[in-house]
């Protein structure tokens, strides 16, 4: 199939969207007690494609909400990902990650790693 599908993501912006979505999965952890519905996750994934200047397709999106259900328990062996506060203190500007903040990057060095394990695993695909 061809079309949205066929647009993948550049591996930063991947990086970037999965980030994303890990934090969208911490905050309803710490807030609701419970992971991302899978309504919340669809629109994480879209709020978080609208802060990229990339798009992709439904296919890749579902990779990426896969990939963040895998990885953010792993955030939960340190305390400060299951307290709201300093969650949300992790955003700059609305909904924009604070990359400036030594907690955001090192959550992108680890997605970073996740994501680019998921493309030697072949889960991914660059391209046709």
């Amino acid at each position: 199939m061809r079309g949205h599908d066929s647009d993948r993501l550049s591996p930063t912006a991947r990086t970037h969207l999965l980030c994303y979505i890990v934090v969208a999965q911490l905050v309803s952890r710490a807030t609701a007690g419970t992971w991302l519905r899978t309504d919340h996750l669809v629109e994480a994934v879209r709020i978080g494609l609208g802060t990229l200047a990339e798009e992709c397709g439904w296919l890749e999106r579902i990779e990426l909400g896969r990939a963040s259900v895998d990885l953010a328990p792993q955030f939960l062996v340190f305390p400060c990902f299951r307290d709201r506060v300093i969650l949300a203190g992790l955003f700059a500007d609305g909904w924009t990650l604070n990359y400036t903040s030594p907690v955001v990057q090192g959550m992108y060095d680890v997605c970073k790693e996740h994501s680019a394990t998921l493309v030697r695993s072949r889960k991914y695909s660059r391209g046709p």
